[in-house]
C-alpha cells in the first residue's frame, strides 16, 4: 500500500477516473445537452414564434411531444402497412386477413373503458400512456420479428400473428383516452392547426422515405438464402427501436397539472355528464361509427388485392405509399392554415365529401400504378379530414370527461372496425373486391351526410365555426 507521500497514484484510480469519464459522457449524451440543439433549437424558436406569448414549459412540451410524433411516425410506416403482407407470406387468406384486423380492431375497443378508469385510477395520464402504448405494445414488435425464429408450421404461424397483433393493438389503444386528455393541455388551442400541421408535415416526411425504404428491406432480406421472411424481421425490429425513441421523448414531457375540478371529475368518471355537456356529441359518435366501417370494409384489402391481382411486390406497394405521404405534405400545409381560418368543421366537411371517390376509383384500375394517381388525391385529402377529425374531437369532448368521452368515441370506431373486415373478407372471397371497394365509397358518403346533420349545431355552438 503505498504511503500519502508516495508519487504513486491511490488504489482504484483507474477506476474513480473511468467512472468519472463515462459519467460525462453520459451527461453529455441526455437530450438537453448541446449535441440535440441542432433539432430543438429551430424548433423551439418556431414555436414560440407560433405563440409570442408561450412559456418556456409549454414550449419544451411541445418540443417534445413534436419529436415523439416523429419517430412514432417512423415506427408506424416501417411495418403498419406490411402486416397483412406478412400473413400473406405464411398463406393466410382473405377471411384469415380479414379476422386479423378485426380482432385487433376489437381489442381496441375492449381496451378503451378500462384504459379511461386506469386514468382515474392512477391519477395520471403520462404513466399510462408510457408503459401501455410507448411500453408493452411496442415491445411485441420485436417478439413479431423474432416469430419465425419460434414457429415454422404456417397455420400456427398465422394464428399468433392474429393474437400477437390483437395483443398490441389493446395495449396500444389503452393509452389512448388518457394520450389525448394530456394532448388536450399540451397544445394551446389558438396554435393547433399551425402546430398539427407542422407537426404531421414532419410524420409525413418519415412516411414519404420509411415506407418505401421499408419495401426495399423486405425484398431483400427476403431474398438471403431459403429464409422468406427475414425482410419482415427486419422492419419488425427497426419499428421497435424507433418506437422506443419515441416512448423515450414522450416520457420527457412534464404532465400538465390539473385542475382541483378536473381531479374531481375524473374520479368521478360520469360519462352521463358529458353528454349533457355536449348534446351533439352523440351524433359525432354515430357518424364515427358509420364512417370507420365504411373505411374497414375495404382498409385490409387494398394491399391484398395488388398482390392478388396484378403481382405487386413489396417494393412496389411501399412506393404507392409513399405518393400519399408526398402529397399528404402539402395537404398539412394547406388544411392546416384552412384549419385556423375556416375551422375544424368546414375543412370536415370538404374533405369527407371528396374521400368516398377514393375508393370508388379503385373499381376501374386495370394496372398497379394507377394507384399512384388515387394515392396522389388520397394523401392531399386524408391530410385534411385527419387534421380537422382530431381537432374537432379535442374541441367537442368536455375537458372534465374527456378520457371517458375520447373512449366512447374510439369505442364506436373500434367497434365498427370489427364487423367491417369481415364482412369485406366474406365478401372479397365470394363476389369480387370491386364490390368491397363500391360498398366502401357508399358508407363513407353516408357517414360525412350523418356527420353534417348531426354536428353542425353543436360546432356552432361550441367552436363558434361557420358551417
Amino acid at each position: 500500500m503505498a504511503s500519502p507521500n508516495s508519487s504513486q497514484p491511490p488504489h482504484g484510480w483507474r477506476k474513480n477516473f473511468v467512472q468519472r469519464r463515462v459519467s460525462a459522457n453520459v451527461d453529455y449524451l441526455r437530450p438537453y445537452r448541446l449535441n440535440w440543439s441542432a433539432i430543438v433549437k429551430p424548433l423551439d424558436e418556431s414555436l414560440s414564434h407560433q405563440a409570442e406569448d408561450l412559456p418556456w414549459q409549454s414550449v419544451r412540451r411541445l418540443r417534445y411531444f413534436w419529436l415523439d410524433g416523429l419517430f412514432a411516425a417512423i415506427s408506424e410506416n416501417f411495418y403498419l402497412g406490411f402486416m397483412t403482407l406478412f400473413a400473406l407470406a405464411y398463406g393466410a387468406s382473405n377471411g384469415q386477413v380479414g379476422t386479423m384486423t378485426a380482432v385487433a380492431n376489437l381489442m381496441g375497443a375492449l381496451a378503451l373503458f378500462p384504459g379511461a378508469r386506469l386514468v382515474e385510477w392512477v391519477g395520471r395520464r403520462k404513466p399510462v400512456v408510457v408503459w401501455s402504448g410507448g411500453g408493452v405494445s411496442r415491445i411485441l414488435l420485436l417478439v413479431l420479428a423474432m416469430l419465425p425464429f419460434v414457429i415454422v408450421q404456417p397455420t400456427l404461424a398465422i394464428i399468433t400473428i392474429i393474437v400477437l397483433n390483437g395483443f398490441r393493438a389493446f395495449t396500444a389503444n389503452l393509452s389512448n383516452p388518457g394520450w389525448t386528455a394530456m394532448v388536450a393541455d399540451i397544445v394551446p388551442d389558438s396554435i393547433r392547426g399551425r402546430y398539427f400541421g407542422s407537426r404531421n408535415t414532419a410524420m409525413g416526411v418519415a412516411a414519404l422515405l420509411v415506407a418505401p425504404l421499408a419495401g426495399r428491406l423486405i425484398a431483400w432480406g427476403n431474398g438471403w438464402g431459403d429464409e422468406p421472411y427475414f425482410g419482415y424481421q427486419i422492419i419488425f425490429f427497426l419499428a421497435f427501436l424507433f418506437g422506443m425513441v419515441s416512448t423515450f421523448s414522450f416520457q420527457r414531457i412534464e404532465e400538465p397539472p390539473a385542475t382541483a375540478e378536473q381531479q374531481a371529475e375524473h374520479h368521478r368518471g360520469d360519462l352521463r355528464r358529458a353528454i349533457r355537456q355536449s348534446p351533439g356529441y352523440v351524433g359525432l359518435v354515430v357518424s364515427a361509427f358509420v364512417w370507420n366501417m365504411a373505411l374497414q370494409v375495404a382498409a385490409p384489402f387494398f394491399n391484398v388485392y395488388l398482390v392478388k391481382a396484378f403481382q405487386s411486390t413489396a417494393t412496389t406497394i411501399g412506393l404507392l405509399a409513399s405518393v400519399s405521404s408526398l402529397t399528404a405534405l402539402f395537404g398539412q400545409r394547406v388544411f392546416g392554415r384552412l384549419l385556423d381560418v375556416r375551422g375544424a368543421f368546414w375543412v370536415a366537411l370538404t374533405t369527407g365529401l371528396l374521400i368516398p371517390g377514393l375508393p370508388l376509383a379503385w373499381v376501374f384500375i386495370t394496372a398497379d400504378w394507377q394507384v399512384g394517381i388515387i394515392n396522389t388525391f388520397g394523401g392531399f385529402l386524408w391530410a385534411g379530414y385527419n387534421l380537422a377529425n382530431f381537432n374537432l374531437l379535442l374541441r367537442l369532448t368536455p375537458d372534465e370527461q374527456r378520457p371517458r368521452a375520447v373512449a366512447l368515441y374510439q369505442t364506436a370506431v373500434f367497434s365498427s372496425a370489427v364487423v367491417g373486415p369481415l364482412l369485406g373478407g366474406f365478401l372479397a372471397d365470394s363476389v369480387s373486391y370491386q364490390l368491397v371497394f363500391g360498398l366502401s365509397a357508399a358508407g363513407r358518403l353516408l357517414g360525412t351526410v350523418l356527420f353534417a346533420l348531426f354536428t353542425v349545431r353543436l360546432v356552432k355552438k361550441v367552436a363558434g365555426e361557420r358551417p
